[in-house]
């Protein structure tokens, strides 16, 4: 056997491994294996993996509805709805004026800032209307 045959040999012995074990992942992360939806694939990181699901903070679960609710039916509907929640759960006052901001400024991007302004309301010193102005 000559050298030449003995050095691409020995290359294709190192290279050929890595090429089939790269192919075989690429073609098996490609499969739809979970969803009837083509653009569905199962990837998975360890990183992923290894993360415990956080629990959300009241704020944060009050936060969300009063924009859905906000994106539903009006501001001052949301604004109603987050004072009665104060007075009900005193625990949520510290976090009243960074909510009423944040309707503020989604009513902003809803409504734009002249109609958004007219759903103000005194609720949590008027940081709603912070919110708004901010926004704009």
């Amino acid at each position: 056997m000559t050298p030449t045959a003995r050095r691409i040999g020995r290359s294709l012995a190192l290279v050929l491994p890595v090429v089939l074990v790269l192919s075989g992942t690429l073609a098996v992360s490609a499969v739809p294996w979970a969803g009837e939806d083509a653009g569905t694939q199962l990837t998975a990181s360890s990183s992923e993996v290894s993360v415990r699901a956080k629990s959300r903070a009241p704020q944060d679960i009050l936060r969300d509805q009063l924009l859905a609710e906000l994106q539903e039916k009006d501001p001052g509907v949301a604004l109603t709805h987050l004072q009665r929640e104060v007075e009900n759960r005193p625990s949520l006052a510290k976090h009243c004026m960074s909510i009423a901001r944040s309707l503020g400024r989604a009513a902003v991007e809803q409504y734009g800032p002249s109609r958004a302004q007219g759903f103000s309301r005194p609720v949590c010193d008027t940081s709603y209307a912070t919110g708004v102005m901010r926004a704009s």
